[in-house]
Formats: C-alpha cells, structure tokens, sequence
C-alpha cells in the first residue's frame, strides 16, 4: 500500500493549550498571535479586527469544473496544475490570515501583498495547464487566462446567485425557512467573521484552537428549529420510488475502526500527495491513497463483509474540536492546513444502492468514479452542493448550509445521495462530473444517460452537541475542508470508486430490478 496512515489512538487525547501565544495551522504559514491577550495592544486589536471583518477567505474561479474535454493524455499533468492551483489558494489564505495587523495599517495591502502575487502563480500554473493540453493536440478553453484573478470574500458576503457568498442565503436558511439569526441572534456578519473578532474568542475559548478557520455560531442551528420536508436543492434528489426498480442492496463496509486516513484524493489529484488538503475516512478498498492504480484498487483488501465488493467509499472526517490533538496534529492535511480536533469515527456507516423510480438499472462499470457534493461550495457556490445534515429522530428535517443541534440522546446524521444516471461509456471526466449526473424531477435519466443503482450513505455519530453562548460557540463538530473553505458545512463530499465483483454488481443488478432486498 502506499501512503495511507493508519493508527490507534490512545483512550485520552492530549490537551491542547487553548490560549497559547501563536497557533500554526493552514500550511505551516497560518499563525495567529495572540495579540489581543495584552489590554496594552487594544487598540491594535480593534483595528485587526476591523480588517477580519472586511474580509473573511479568498475566492477563485475554479479552474477545473471548466475543463470537461482533456485529452487522456494530458490528465497527469493538468490535475497536477490543478492540485497545485489548490495549494497556490492555500496558501494565500494562510498569509491573509497571518496578516490582520497589516491589513488594518494599509488598505491596499490584501491586493498588492496577497490577491497579486496570488494571480501571479495563477497565471504560470493555468498557463502550463494549456501547454498539457495543446502538447497532445487538445485545445485548452478560450476563458482559461481570466480565470487567473481571485478576490477577497467579504465576511459579510451575501450573494443569492450560486457563486459568491457560497450559498450562506441562496439554500439553507432561505430555502429551509429558517431566520439568518437563529443561534444566538448571529446574524451574517457575525457568523462569517472568521478573521476578526471570531478568531480571537475561538482561539481561547476552548472550541480545539480553529483560531478564525471555523466554525463559527452561524454554522449551528437547532434541528427542532429546522422545518420539515424543506430541503431544496436540486442535487442529492432519491432516485428510486413506488415504481420502476424497487429493490435495494446493502453493502456492510464497517466504521474505519482501523482508522484508515490520508489527505489524498486519487480521484481528483492522482499522483499528488496532500492533495486533499483534508483528510479522508476510507471503508471497503484499504488501499486507496494519491498513487494507487486501478490494479492496486482491484488486487486490495477490503473492509466489506462482502469480499466481492472492493470498491472505495471516502468522506472527510469528522472533528471534534474540543481542544484535544489527534495523530495528525503537526501533518499536511491535518493542523498544517487548518484541521484540528479529535476524529470521530461514526457510529454507523450504511451504504445501501438503491434503483430508478421510472426504470430498470444497467451495471456500473468497473473503476467508475463518482463525486457527490463539492469541497469548495463556500466559495463556489451551490451548483455542485449536495450535503444533507439531519438528527436521529428528526430526519425528515434536512438542512444543507448548517450543521444540526441535535437533543439530548439523539446523534447527527450525514446524508450522501449519489449521482444515479451514467453517460453508458466514460469511467471518469475531466471535470469528474460531465460523466454521471443527477436524475430529474420525475427520476428519469436525460441527454440519453442510463439508470445505474443509486448510492446512498448515510453516516451517523454519536458527537456531543456543541454549546453557543453570546455568539460563541464551544467545543463544536465540524467536516475537514480546504483551509480558505473555513469547515462550512456546505462544503460536506462523498466519493466512490466502483470495484464491485463483475458477478456481485450482477446479482446487485437483479436484485435491485426485481424489487428485493439484498446484501
């Protein structure tokens, strides 16, 4: 196996000292002094935060949803550029960050100091992402050099249109009919303040040391406020029903009680390790990391009671951020990019697939890769958005942009409904999306795309529910995430990689068609 870390945790985890004088986390630049500690600095700090306030994370245009034609072979090189542009991003972060004082004493500092050096690699790197394609003939999209440019995302961002704001209106609270100020009375500016006065609180407040990377009050509502039936998007929609293929097959993968972690994403960037920039969970497949081909896939162990089945089932984890370390502490993917806190393992993990409410279902192919949800929503928008946050108890209320407040003796719920229509001919796109897509309002597959079993997760944990008082929150939950994605709950992802045994996916195929339950 390659680079996956696994490890065993001791019954009790080290404390962290929540009020330490500087805290390193975003890519081993992310530090953030303590400087509002010292009365004699008040002023300082007032004008720090000030600046946090103004703007929050960075937004760029992401580059490779718009690349849905690379030749084969050029895919090597193009999604090493775009694992770079990820970690170009990163580190901009960091160093906006790291910078508040600055940015406070000088206006022009996030653009001259941050957002141009930042265009500036962007350019090299979206340039060398063109030379790939053209060296084997393909032609790179026209639009491809304005996508250089990034801006600061302002804390109080409030855009309806998908594509900045990340969606903080556009879904949860608007669409699921909740007020903007639940929790506390947080309203959009006090939630989003990740790099003012947010920081500072979390930071010694005992919520596991984030210290301005999230999550803030805002991202928490209580489910019993959340309305029933009223989630709205037009993603994650269940594909089977009273008619068509009725049946279901269960797969029994377990929990990852052998902590099978890493940080890469062979999906998205093979090849580079880190490439996540969060870490991953892993059931079935047990040797999924950066560098495993699909021989690896296909030769590997695998977690699942069925031995048929070794396809990879991966999300990212779930932390506690209590002030407790985990083993990934002082590594990429863990505190170097921001991600700190206890790992939950759920209490539950049931993949089950399911059919097509107007249809019979087709065998998905080998290797077939499938991503639902996408890691940069708070910046991207909600076009790819796919995450469904719930309780035990309390799951027909849904909400997608929080995460829930669940009661006492009730747990948290992640919900992941996959993409369920197949273009009958590619394992993968360039985009990683173009391939699969979403069924329709009345569950049918368009464009001429074939039903294929739907893939649903749902992961529970037995997390204690965080405590929000005067707009701060202690010892919250949250996903791991891109650095500047701020652990947004809207940011949640799953991913599949199909390694079922030719003759298993059969028997999933007839099972699912003839109307059975099967496992």
């Amino acid at each position: 196996m390659g680079r996956n870390t696994r490890k065993r945790r001791t019954p009790m985890a080290t404390k962290a000292i929540a009020a330490s004088a500087a805290l390193a986390l975003g890519g081993g630049g992310l530090i953030w002094a303590n400087f509002y500690a010292s009365a004699h600095e008040e002023n300082s700090a007032n004008q720090t935060k000030s600046a946090g306030a103004q703007i929050a994370t960075i937004q760029c245009p992401d580059v490779g949803q718009q690349l849905t034609d690379v030749p084969d072979g050029a895919r090597q090189g193009v999604d090493k550029e775009l694992a770079n542009l990820d970690k170009q991003i990163s580190e901009a972060y960091s160093r906006l960050a790291s910078t508040r004082q600055a940015q406070a004493g000088d206006p022009g500092f996030v653009n001259n100091a941050i957002l141009g050096p930042l265009k500036s690699k962007r350019v090299a790197a979206i340039d060398r992402i063109g030379i790939n394609i053209r060296r084997v003939g393909g032609q790179a999209p026209d639009n491809l050099a304005q996508m250089a440019e990034c801006q600061g995302m302002a804390a109080d961002a409030n855009t309806n249109d998908g594509n900045a704001g990340g969606g903080q209106n556009n879904d949860g609270q608007n669409q699921d009919g909740q007020d903007q100020n639940q929790d506390g009375g947080q309203n959009q500016d006090g939630g989003q303040d990740q790099g003012g006065d947010n920081g500072q609180d979390q930071g010694q407040g005992g919520n596991g040391g984030q210290a301005g990377n999230g999550p803030v009050a805002d991202d928490f509502i209580n489910i019993e406020d959340v309305q029933p039936n009223s989630r709205n998007l037009p993603n994650g929609l269940a594909a089977n029903g009273d008619g068509g293929s009725t049946g279901t097959f269960t797969t029994n993968c377990g929990t990852n009680s052998n902590d099978n972690h890493n940080s890469d994403n062979v999906i998205v960037a093979p090849g580079v390790s880190n490439g996540a920039q969060h870490v991953h969970d892993y059931v079935g497949n047990q040797d999924n990391d950066a560098f495993a081909s699909d021989e690896d896939l296909a030769a590997a162990d695998t977690s699942c009671q069925n031995q048929g089945d070794k396809s990879s089932y991966f999300w990212p984890v779930l932390r506690l951020q209590d002030g407790s370390q985990d083993f990934d502490q002082n590594n990429p993917g863990g505190g170097q990019d921001g991600n700190v806190g206890q790992i939950i393992e759920p209490a539950e993990a049931q993949l089950k697939f399911v059919g097509n409410r107007t249809s019979d279902v087709v065998a998905m192919p080998k290797a077939l890769r499938i991503i639902t949800g996408d890691a940069k929503s708070f910046t991207n928008g909600l076009n790819n958005a796919n995450t469904s946050w719930s309780c035990t108890g309390f799951e027909d209320r849904q909400v997608t942009d929080k995460y829930p407040v669940c009661p006492e003796g009730s747990s948290v719920v992640r919900t992941s409904n996959f993409q369920s229509c197949w273009d009958g001919q590619n394992i993968d796109s360039a985009n990683h999306r173009t391939h699969v897509d979403f069924v329709e309002a009345d569950g049918s597959c368009s464009n001429g795309f074939k039903a294929i079993p739907q893939l649903q997760v749902r992961l529970v944990y037995d997390v204690p529910a965080p405590q929000i008082e005067n707009g701060q929150v202690q010892n919250p939950f949250a996903v791991d995430s891109f650095p500047e994605q701020l652990h947004k709950p809207i940011t949640d992802h799953n991913d599949f990689i199909n390694f079922f045994d030719e003759n298993v996916m059969n028997e999933m195929v007839q099972c699912i068609n003839n109307g059975e339950d099967c496992q």
